[in-house]
């Protein structure tokens, strides 16, 4: 089980933000095998396929540049001209094998880590020119590893082009008897078929070389308990810190709403256990609105400074009851309450002298 540096089994999957935070570094499950044997696929592939044109392409090239009518005569600028034409030329032919090979490497390497580009991957440092840091990549597991799988290429590669020319020995062996064309041909053909061979065994190795890779990646990122509940902390916050956060917050809260009070026009109680601040302008406000609300020692303070501000205190047990469980503090009161806070608002402005 692997551990971490600072002590500690790491034996939990490593979170999305810690795999997010790596991609960022460059850090993703790669395999170096898929793009060397995906561009060579793509790239014999496409020679193959195209063969018969660029053949006759080619011929072309040379009939041109082998048939003199005359003694040529060339200047140093005649020498570069035609060396800029023909590397055009030779540019234009083999158009379709080099788009062949850059669909292919760029397709391999998003079939692995996806469209992403990592700046801080390329940064310049110090830490990677560090001679012992070299000198322990070179002698550790991983080269190690790496060793072992090019000698395991190497023995496939051997293997199979050894069975392939072994099955057409006996065709080998008549080619004696055939035109210099057809004994060309028949080596390009078997050549082709030997590559193919080769590279489809060279690929589902880099498939799964790719597959360990990514596990060995997945068991690389891992995290211990400790990593995962300080992970926690940073991105959730600590708990402790939250809850002192919502208690101050809850005490602003309750410091506003009790400021509220003196402005209300009634305060309903339970007689004792509730009590909601009613205050209704028929200027500004469509209905009554609650400015504050509470139970226990909240609704004692909301009495006492209602007491203290001259606001009316009203027992309706019933009434505050649903004022408190169905009313928000800024909140209107809801339809089906308008005529019991009506009536008690009628009451209030009554002994104030004020119109509803």
């Amino acid at each position: 089980m692997a551990e971490a540096p600072g002590g500690g089994e790491k034996t939990e999957d490593a979170s999305s933000r810690k795999l997010q935070k790596a991609r960022e570094q460059g850090q993703v499950a790669k395999s170096m095998e898929i793009p060397s044997v995906f561009v060579l696929l793509a790239g014999v592939i496409a020679l193959r396929a195209f063969a018969s044109m660029i053949y006759k392409d080619f011929l072309a090239i040379l009939d041109h540049t082998l048939r003199f009518e005359g003694v040529p005569s060339f200047t140093d600028s005649d020498v570069i001209n035609i060396f800029f034409k023909y590397s055009e030329i030779m540019f234009m032919i083999l158009i379709p094998i080099l788009a062949a090979v850059f669909i292919a490497a760029i397709a391999s390497t998003i079939f692995q880590v996806g469209f992403h580009v990592s700046w801080e991957s390329i940064e310049p440092k110090l830490s990677k020119i560090n001679p012992l840091a070299g000198f322990t990549r070179i002698f550790s597991m991983q080269s190690l590893f790496e060793l072992v799988k090019s000698v395991l290429k190497l023995a496939i590669v051997f293997l199979v082009a050894y069975l392939a020319v072994k099955n057409e020995l006996n065709n080998i062996i008549r080619l004696y008897d055939n035109s210099i064309g057809f004994i060309l041909y028949y080596i390009m053909k078997l050549s082709f078929n030997i590559v193919i061979k080769v590279l489809l065994v060279m690929a589902i190795l880099a498939i799964l070389d790719y597959a360990y890779q990514k596990w060995k990646f997945l068991e690389d990122q891992k995290m211990t308990k400790q990593e995962v509940k300080d992970e926690f902390k940073q991105t959730e916050g600590d708990p402790m810190v939250k809850s002192k956060i919502r208690q101050i917050q809850a005490q602003a809260a309750r410091q506003r709403m009790m400021a509220d009070v003196p402005k209300a026009d009634v305060v309903v109680t339970n007689p004792t256990r509730l009590a909601v601040a009613i205050k209704y302008d028929g200027m500004t406000m469509q209905a009554p609105t609650v400015l504050a609300k509470g139970s226990g020692a909240v609704a004692a303070n909301i009495r006492r400074v209602a007491e203290e501000s001259g606001v009316p205190l009203v027992e309706n047990r019933e009434l505050a009851r649903n004022l408190y469980s169905m009313v928000d503090i800024g909140q209107t009161v809801p339809a089906e309450l308008f005529q019991a806070v009506a009536e008690l608002l009628a009451y209030v402005y009554k002994l104030k002298g004020k119109k509803l």
